[in-house]
């Protein structure tokens, strides 16, 4: 899996427990795809600033999977609920879980 699909994840996962700032700037730059001095210029702050909190929230979140790891909890009921051979049995937990 490509690195910035794997923390837009871990941010689905783990953003809520970002701070505010982090957060935005996470977001701008993965999700708005705005270069670090588009966003160094919308918020008046420097570019190696915006740098330095990108990537503090990069290391948070995988620092919250590898000691909570609910993403690989979820890939592997996931994976477990896949191989279920009862269709309808697999429908119904899907539904539980929330899974489409």
């Amino acid at each position: 899996m490509e690195k910035r699909e794997y923390l837009i994840i871990l941010y689905d996962y783990y953003g809520e427990l970002l701070n505010d700032d982090n957060k935005r700037y996470f977001e701008d730059y993965y999700f708005d795809n705005l270069s670090l001095g588009e966003i160094a210029e919308n918020y008046s702050i420097s570019r190696n600033a915006v740098h330095k909190h990108i990537k503090t929230s990069e290391e948070k979140l995988k620092f919250y999977e590898e000691k909570l790891g609910i993403y690989n909890k979820d890939l592997s009921i996931r994976k477990k609920v896949d191989n279920i051979k009862d269709n309808n049995l697999k429908d119904k937990i899907k539904d539980i879980l929330g899974y489409e």
